[in-house]
């Protein structure tokens, strides 16, 4: 899937605050569970943030992308972004971490790679087309959101898991996008 139209932008992506799943390392992707406290608790952290630009703000439809966003956004709005929704491991949801397949692979009842990829890709350049000029999409999402930008759009592979609650900018370097925290 390398090779996808880069984004018009910068972007900002930001993994929703712990959640219980992340908590008792367990498979949640499209499953919506919590926040833990710690999980809210990085949320408000977010708060007192400084950001380097305006920023327009979008989210996944998940309650712990959506609960991240209004806490560490208070009184801003945001879009919910569908397309921005964590993985779909089918039979895998609730399962132990260590029973999660290889990404490649496609979970029965599950999303496929390829076609996450494409939703991704999707869901970034419609956040992107959406922020007015001189403004930093910021997309509260979900770890495998931001792994499939760095496959999409980084010279790098997929990467561990995003520490949660920690912006990371994708910013344009040539040809592709260079990540760096916040």
């Amino acid at each position: 899937m390398r090779g996808a139209a880069l984004p018009p932008s910068d972007f900002c992506l930001i993994r929703h605050g712990e959640t219980t799943a992340n908590a008792q390392s367990i498979i949640a992707g499209v499953t919506d569970v919590a926040l833990t406290a710690r999980g809210r608790d990085q949320a408000r952290a977010l708060a007192r943030r400084r950001w380097p630009q305006p920023v327009t703000l979008f989210a996944s439809p998940a309650a712990r992308a959506r609960e991240t966003c209004m806490l560490a956004f208070a009184q801003r709005g945001f879009t919910v972004i569908s397309a921005l929704r964590e993985r779909d491991w089918g039979a895998f949801e609730g399962q132990p971490l260590s029973q999660q397949p290889i990404r490649e692979d496609t979970p029965e009842g599950g999303e496929s790679w390829p076609a996450m990829l494409d939703r991704v890709a999707g869901a970034i350049h419609a956040a992107c087309a959406a922020t007015p000029a001189g403004h930093l999409p910021v997309l509260v999402c979900h770890s495998g959101i931001i792994r499939a930008a760095r496959v999409l759009w980084t010279p790098h592979d997929a990467g561990t898991r995003p520490p949660n609650a920690i912006p990371i900018l994708f910013q344009r370097s040539g040809t592709f996008f260079e990540e760096k925290e916040l």
